[in-house]
């Protein structure tokens, strides 16, 4: 049996379900991913097989495709948050690691394009961890 997944974006206008197993998990460090994220690395899951259903917001939902290139994000257009799209003539699906809901069982698979990181993703795993807000 097929796993299931569920995702929505932040303001939770749009609602979609994944049926499926992700075969890979890349964080990537290009420019392209970190400006799209807004963060370090892109974090998204990849699919050949899983199939994704629309449970709501769909009209809410816009992908932008950088001209002269394959990169593209989708997204909510109410709230902005990041929504997984079909990819290379629809025969790929790639997930935002976080616009799930549900957990997943899936580490990531590698950091990819490190080559191009942010000066300032080096030794992030050194600085204080806290479990909520500081002050």
């Amino acid at each position: 049996m097929d796993k299931k997944h569920n995702g929505s974006c932040l303001c939770g206008d749009v609602a979609f379900e994944i049926e499926g197993e992700f075969t890979g998990f890349f964080l990537c460090h290009c420019s392209r991913c970190r400006k799209g994220s807004g963060s370090a690395h892109g974090a998204n899951l990849f699919s050949s097989t899983a199939r994704i259903s629309w449970i709501s917001g769909d009209e809410n939902r816009m992908t932008f495709t950088l001209p002269g290139t394959r990169h593209c994000k989708s997204f909510c257009q109410k709230c902005g948050s990041a929504l997984p799209s079909l990819q290379i003539d629809d025969q790929l699906l790639v997930v935002p690691a976080g616009s799930l809901d549900s957990e997943i069982d899936v580490t990531p698979t590698a950091h990819i394009l490190c080559a191009s990181k942010a000066n300032w993703d080096t030794g992030l795993s050194e600085i204080p961890h806290l479990d909520g807000m500081p002050g």
